[in-house]
């Protein structure tokens, strides 16, 4: 007899329900943050921990086998502007479900409680302090060792491709290098699945610490703002990257079935970093060549945050509408010339919609106090945009592949008939 065997994904939804009850039980109750906060702060830190050696590792092996700068030139080419194009619809859409359904006209700010934005505000004035060619130059790093304690993704990828192309160049003397990377690469892919064993745990403490804090009462004001971004998100991944998927030859469902256990676990943890071993694992085995994975994977963290995007563009007509400015027609296109750029620029700084916003708003005249009301349902809204990102940044991988003549279909089909039988 079989013995029963509960799935990750139904551990981590226990998890997520059970943070949400202890934090409604004990709302404004500082023992829950004091308690809990430490197990989703080590599950956190686990996932960090291994990021850094899996990207460098399974980009060294994958450029290594490729060991051709042109072509890593033409995917890097084309990769850019497939990530340019889609978060531009990302932003479209965006602005034209705000602009359909409105949902800040009727809203009493009287009744909205203002969260703190001030780290935000900060982090908004170093950055455009430091300016878009410093960012530029700072994907050379001076220190690669300081990049990688720093995560600094850009880097790290410049860093990996370089070394990849020289291991290829060195021939056979590179052959002791390329094995100790797919040891690590092994050793590492290892590691993650023994701390995602951990995840339900994260997740659990996660979500108590974030309800605990917010409350469900501070959701009623903004329900119709809520309601409109999971809406609009679902609309973009059923239609838009659905549509992208079906091109792509794959069914975007599908894909979402294989990505079931990342996807709940980054809608929980509100970070798309703590699935992004699993992504590139998972995808490899989907059938995408390990080089492309491991460079498009990345690189889409920083670059095709589709779900950000969407929400930035929402957002910001939300806030125009709650305080009655009727932006014309000239003003949001210059909010989506200035969101494609700024959203761009600032990839990976900590709390990145909140900062492009702050810095997108004060370009079409909109108050930038008005991210203050949001503030607080700001973690509910970013649970629904990491889902998006993720998954964007998953099909990113098929488009990729098939663009580039390498997808492997027999893989894709031998790895969904295992996944039926293991079901």
């Amino acid at each position: 007899m079989k013995a029963f065997k509960v799935s990750l994904a139904v551990q981590i939804l226990a998890g997520l329900i059970l943070g949400i009850i202890v934090g409604a039980v004990f709302y404004g109750n500082p023992a829950v943050e004091t308690y809990l906060q430490p197990l989703g702060t080590i599950f956190l830190n686990m996932i960090k921990m291994i990021v850094v050696p899996i990207i460098i590792s399974t980009l060294i092996i994958g450029v290594a086998g490729t060991g051709d700068i042109k072509q890593l030139g033409k995917l890097g080419g084309k990769t850019l502007i497939y990530f340019e194009v889609v978060t531009t619809i990302a932003i479209v859409v965006g602005l034209m479900a705000a602009n359909i359904f409105k949902p800040g006209e009727g809203v009493d700010m009287s009744s909205l409680t203002k969260g703190n934005i001030d780290q935000y505000v900060q982090t908004t004035e170093q950055v455009q302090h430091n300016g878009m060619m410093d960012i530029i130059v700072g994907i050379v790093p001076k220190n690669v060792i300081e990049a990688m304690a720093a995560g600094n993704m850009l880097s790290i990828i410049f860093f990996s491709v370089l070394f990849g192309l020289g291991v290829a160049a060195i021939g056979e003397k590179g052959k002791p290098v390329l094995a100790f990377f797919e040891g690590v690469a092994s050793a590492m892919f290892w590691v993650t699945n023994l701390i995602m064993k951990f995840a339900p745990f994260g997740v659990f403490g996660l979500m108590g610490v974030a309800v605990s804090k917010f409350g469900v009462a501070s959701l009623i004001p903004l329900g119709k703002l809520m309601i409109l971004v999971y809406a609009t998100m679902l609309f973009f991944i059923v239609i838009v990257l659905g549509s992208i998927a079906k091109w792509a030859g794959v069914n975007i469902f599908q894909l979402v079935k294989v990505l079931k256990d990342e996807l709940i676990l980054a809608y929980s943890t509100s970070s798309s970093e703590t699935v992004l071993p699993k992504i590139i694992e998972k995808m490899q085995r989907f059938g995408c060549p390990r080089d492309i994975v491991s460079f498009v994977v990345p690189t889409g963290y920083s670059f095709n945050l589709d779900g950000s995007t969407l929400y930035q563009a929402l957002a910001a007509i939300f806030i125009a509408q709650l305080y009655g400015i009727d932006l014309s027609i000239s003003q949001q296109i210059t909010l989506v010339l200035v969101l494609m750029i700024t959203s761009k620029g600032i990839a990976g700084v900590p709390g990145v919609s909140f900062v492009v916003l702050l810095a997108t708003l004060g370009t079409v005249g909109i108050p930038l106090e008005g991210l203050a009301f949001i503030a607080g349902i700001d973690r509910l809204l970013d649970m629904a945009r990491t889902v998006v990102n993720v998954i964007g940044n998953a099909l990113a991988t098929v488009v990729m592949s098939k663009w580039e003549g390498r997808f492997d279909t027999l893989q894709k089909t031998k790895y969904l008939q295992s996944m039926q039988k293991t079901a």
